[in-house]
């Protein structure tokens, strides 16, 4: 019941209605005071920031879109129109930086299996996913799907590998990797901590040798020097001579990132393992893994980002990804000069694709718990 005192309401317990936070305790004025005027320094910091995005962002926003050119049929006809960034270039070669040398008729495959990668990484990633369950099966066979999608084959005209370029080359190699590294890297981490002498220092040397070696060199000896150990005649495609390899070097570094999390798993987890009578393969499954795979969420993503990025270290070899059908396409008498903007377009897809992977791995550290809160 209310009563008045001295023109102030009271309530009974429990009826108290609820009341708007302080002003600045909640919303942008609380992430402003934490984040960019918490302390002296940080404010110091803030407008030095500032004023530099103050000098820099007009004249890009300028340069990249106000004075852009985005239709012309040559550099010169760009610089005639406008003084910024020549897009003119990055629009007709649009379908050469995405499929590469894929023939044009034939190129409905590649987006097809983009899609189904695409539902199979929603499926794998989002737990709410409608047909989660029919897409996991799916995604069994989604691997066999793409190549003869990609390959052809049974009924579709059969294209040769090194028609493969552009982002196709690049995400096809950057999936690969992944998904063959992850499952390779944690066998590794395994046969690593072995108690049996002949499994241990394979996995050691393996793993050694391999981080040992820069990624460039693995990508020489396997399109030069692997032909001198195979029978003579032997035709070893080139594109899947460079998915081993690149999958063989991230399984190195993912074991040694997995054998971190492994060792910061409690001891005590193991012991109780051992009590409910499990034997490893089980108690590695059920217990160690899962929390070894959580807490090394973080330098699992790291090196996923890395491999993905040094897709591009297939030029060296011949393989056109983006970078190379740029710089193959700068050749063009046409659009000489206009490395900038190959560079920056290469570079914001790279950013995207590796900033969407960092983003979830924030996500994931939040859902289970392995990080600090953000």
């Amino acid at each position: 019941m209310r009563q008045s005192n001295q023109g102030k309401q009271q309530y009974e317990p429990g009826t108290h209605p609820d009341l708007p936070p302080p002003l600045g305790t909640t919303g942008p004025i609380k992430w402003m005071r934490e984040n960019l005027f918490s302390s002296p320094t940080n404010i110091a910091l803030t407008i030095l920031a500032a004023f530099f995005l103050y000098k820099i962002i007009p004249g890009a926003v300028s340069w990249s879109i106000t004075d852009a050119t985005f239709i012309a049929e040559d550099r010169n006809e760009c610089r005639a129109l406008n003084s910024g960034a020549c897009w003119a270039f990055i629009a007709q070669r649009w379908g050469l930086f995405t499929f590469g040398f894929y023939p044009e008729d034939q190129r409905w495959r590649v987006v097809l299996a983009f899609v189904l990668l695409l539902m199979v990484i929603v499926a794998l990633l989002w737990e709410n996913c409608p047909g989660r369950k029919v897409l996991f099966k799916f995604a069994l066979i989604f691997p066999f799907v793409a190549t003869w999608l990609l390959l052809g084959g049974f009924g579709l005209e059969p294209v040769a590998t090194d028609k493969f370029g552009g982002f196709m080359l690049t995400i096809i190699i950057g999936v690969t990797g992944i998904a063959l590294s992850l499952p390779l890297g944690i066998l590794l981490a395994l046969g690593r901590q072995s108690n049996l002498p002949i499994i241990k220092y394979a996995c050691v040397g393996f793993i050694e040798f391999i981080r040992g070696v820069p990624l460039i060199t693995l990508l020489f000896v396997a399109s030069t020097m692997l032909s001198y150990f195979l029978p003579p005649g032997t035709n070893f495609n080139l594109l899947l001579r460079v998915l081993i390899m690149v999958t063989l070097f991230a399984s190195a570094y993912m074991a040694e990132v997995i054998r971190g999390g492994l060792q910061a798993v409690p001891n005590g987890q193991i012991e109780a393992a051992d009590a409910m009578g499990l034997k490893y393969w089980p108690a590695m499954r059920l217990i160690v893994l899962p929390q070894a795979l959580k807490i090394s969420i973080p330098g699992i993503v790291n090196t996923f980002v890395g491999l993905y990025k040094d897709s591009v270290l297939v030029i060296v070899i011949g393989l056109l990804d983006p970078l190379g059908i740029g710089q193959a396409s700068l050749a063009d008498t046409k659009w000489q000069g206009l490395s900038t903007e190959v560079y920056l377009f290469v570079a914001i897809f790279f950013f995207v694709s590796c900033y969407a992977m960092a983003r979830y791995s924030l996500y994931l550290e939040r859902k289970l718990h392995t990080g600090h809160s953000r």
